[in-house]
């Protein structure tokens, strides 16, 4: 469960009347935090960059910047001495609440097509400004280099160009879609799928389109042959077939298959019934399993955070993840099968791989040595080498085609941004003219490393922000946790736009005077499948309720805490993390906001798992906010989008209703057409703005004990 945030209005309990919902927030304040030298504004100001990607040719590399909530696509061109000029090829202007990303190259490295609009973590259309006219479906868009040609080709998403540079295929309404990319053509459905289509990987030559079909309880790889214009299937199954990959020749596909299962949404991903990687021949559909993973710790397929899973090496070898350790590493194995070859070693884990293009190196992201930061290493044919270090993050690699290193990277004063990694080790910023000069590095904190026991044993990292100004006495605190659950804060700026922007959050916090602590509570990644996959979480008891009070607990011993004045405060995973602490621990927590988070576990899932009766519905109801909404004492702010395609937004009516029925006091605000991941930065602003005011409120306001 992820998101992107909002103006002003207060809704205050149950006796709150119409008149005071549609009121504007009041302009006299109850008492307000220390003022500070930089505004929430100013700590969310730098251009967030995603979607970073090298071009086949040209040594050109390829980004989105969101800039204030306005996104478009930076192309960074190789100059002199490893140096790279940058510069925009789009010119999309305000907070219009217009998603883009899904960058490709076409092969010569001149053109980037784009998907925009809509919802690119899923759901189709959205309409953000509540526009009369509708809501903005989504599109592909191709952008010259030289940012003197855009043009639209069509609706649809996740678009890959041709390896002949003659057409695009996409994806318009779980169907392929193929259109020129040359003025002029018009779109065409290349396949009419009874399934809904996806992953859609040209082969070498361009002869030939992989896909999976996506058939609810079964997916299939299937090959377009564009010469025969037929459609052959690869060894069908009623297993989930994802990722094909093609080998260097074209002649061979291989894509891994995850075993049926008729798991609810909370089922135990410890271990399943055992993935397997498969080997097929485009033109026949025949196919072979060239390798079964283990029973036991690695039977259950987890990814890497980016995009590529599977890779097919020049020297013919499949790379892959597997959990076989315990810790999430790449592994290598012949395409004819055999014993698959270990390649990166320790309790640590790889979160994103890319191969250069030509298909000889791997460069991937890891927190080897280093658990609450990432680092970038290198795999071509050998021993890891690791290429950056020290008090920083980089995420993201890719290869250009003239063999250079770019990444995003960051630290805990300056948010994440592109570079790229000289012959020396430097990294050099892509774009370096694009960060604010008001930026408020200099008035950040250093988040130090906590390392905590919660009651029940398990040891819980976090990260500590403190008052750059210090602090005299005992004052208010505030835990922080994040969304997913399979996510991990860092001891600096985020790579993922969500977590950035509440790191900016948690400083702005701490320089206006409160004790941060944000907390990497169990279910999410980082430390090992056994800390992922926790027994009793979620659903199937809360366990992560025990990482709440350890952490409360943590804050409540430090000689600057008010015990009497922590808050508690996240979104989505983060947001169930808030209310199930104030339900069960009002005495603990003395306030909270949360953003969009799930309340009832029992209504949320649709079904709990094969034979789920009674007792698992019970449970998950136990193991909710909602299950302990009679306990609950202290105040909550509440935001919620209303098209959350995430999180139902009837999670956030049933726990108004017990909160109304038990006079709990709350406030509530409803950004009205926005989704999960907030698309505007109005949004965020908003967000943000009411969680400081409520916490000024409910924390600062009273008077510390000593």
């Amino acid at each position: 469960m992820m998101f992107k945030l909002p103006g002003r209005m207060r809704l205050s309990t149950a006796a709150v009347s119409v008149a005071a919902i549609l009121a504007p927030w009041p302009a006299t304040a109850a008492p307000r935090a220390p003022a500070h030298g930089f505004t929430i504004e100013q700590v969310l100001s730098a251009p967030f960059p995603s979607s970073l990607v090298a071009a086949g040719q040209g040594g050109r590399v390829a980004w989105v910047f969101d800039k204030d909530g306005s996104r478009n696509v930076w192309v960074a061109e190789p100059g002199a001495n490893g140096a790279f000029t940058a510069h925009p090829i789009s010119a999309y202007a305000g907070d219009d609440g217009v998603d883009l990303g899904e960058l490709d190259w076409t092969s010569d490295g001149r053109h980037v097509v784009y998907s925009r609009g809509g919802s690119l973590e899923g759901g189709g259309p959205v309409n953000v400004l509540s526009k009369p006219s509708g809501a903005l479906g989504q599109e592909i868009w191709v952008a010259s280099v030289d940012g003197t040609a855009t043009r639209r080709i069509g609706p649809g998403h996740s678009a890959a160009a041709s390896p002949r540079d003659d057409v695009v295929a996409y994806i318009e309404a779980g169907q392929v879609w193929v259109a020129p990319l040359a003025a002029g053509g018009q779109p065409t459905q290349l396949i009419h799928d009874r399934g809904r289509s996806g992953q859609i990987a040209w082969s070498p030559d361009g002869s030939r389109l992989a896909f999976v079909s996506s058939r609810g309880d079964h997916s299939l790889v299937g090959v377009y042959d564009f010469a025969a214009k037929t459609i052959v299937w690869l060894s069908p199954s009623v297993d989930r077939d994802v990722a094909p990959t093609w080998s260097p020749d074209g002649r061979s596909l291989a894509y891994a298959r995850i075993a049926a299962s008729n798991a609810g949404l909370f089922a135990d991903s410890h271990e399943a019934q055992p993935w397997s990687l498969w080997v097929g021949d485009p033109v026949t559909g025949a196919a072979t399993a060239v390798w079964t993973a283990s029973a036991g710790a690695g039977s259950a397929f987890h990814p890497l955070e980016s995009e590529t899973n599977l890779m097919w090496t020049a020297d013919n070898r499949l790379v892959f993840p597997w959990e076989r350790s315990g810790w999430l590493q790449l592994y290598s194995i012949s395409p004819a099968g055999g014993e698959p070859t270990r390649l990166t070693h320790g309790d640590f884990e790889v979160f994103s791989a890319s191969l250069s293009a030509d298909r000889k190196r791997i460069v991937y992201s890891s927190n080897e040595g280093d658990i609450d930061h990432r680092h970038l290493w290198e795999l071509a044919g050998g021993t890891p080498r690791q290429l950056t270090r020290g008090a920083t993050i980089e995420d993201s690699p890719a290869v250009t085609s003239d063999g250079r290193i770019v990444a995003l990277h960051g630290d805990w004063r300056k948010p994440i941004r592109p570079v790229s990694l000289t012959a020396a080790g430097q990294l050099v910023e892509l774009a370096a003219a694009a960060m604010p000069a008001d930026f408020p590095a200099a008035r950040l904190t250093e988040p130090k490393q906590v390392v905590f026991i919660s009651p029940d044993g398990v040891k819980v990292h976090g990260q500590l922000f403190l008052p750059p100004a210090g602090r005299t006495g005992r004052g208010p605190a505030i835990l922080f946790f994040h969304g997913g659950p399979t996510r991990q804060m860092l001891l600096g700026w985020h790579p993922m736009d969500a977590y950035a922007y509440m790191y900016g959050l948690n400083q702005y916090l701490a320089d206006e005077g409160y004790v941060v602590l944000s907390v990497n509570y169990r279910g999410g990644s980082g430390y090992g499948l056994d800390f992922r996959e926790a027994k009793a979480f979620g659903a199937k008891g809360a366990s992560e309720d025990n990482d709440i009070v350890g952490a409360a607990k943590y804050l409540a011993s430090r000689a600057d805490v008010d015990a009497a004045r922590i808050g508690i405060w996240g979104g989505s995973y983060g947001g169930l993390m808030t209310a199930l602490g104030l339900s069960r621990h009002s005495d603990l927590l003395a306030a909270g906001v949360d953003y969009a988070g799930v309340h009832d576990w029992s209504t949320i899932g649709g079904r709990l798992g094969p034979g789920a009766g009674d007792p698992a519905a019970d449970l998950a109801l136990k193991s909710s906010p909602m299950g302990a909404i009679d306990k609950w004492k202290s105040p909550v702010l509440l935001i919620h989008a209303d098209d959350d395609r995430n999180v139902p937004f009837s999670q956030t009516v049933e726990v108004v209703e017990g909160l109304r029925r038990h006079n709990v006091e709350f406030e509530q605000i409803v950004l009205p057409d926005e989704i999960h991941d907030l698309l505007r930065a109005a949004s965020w602003n908003r967000f943000f703005h009411a969680t400081d005011d409520f916490f000024a409120r409910h924390l600062h306001s009273q008077p510390a004990r000593r």
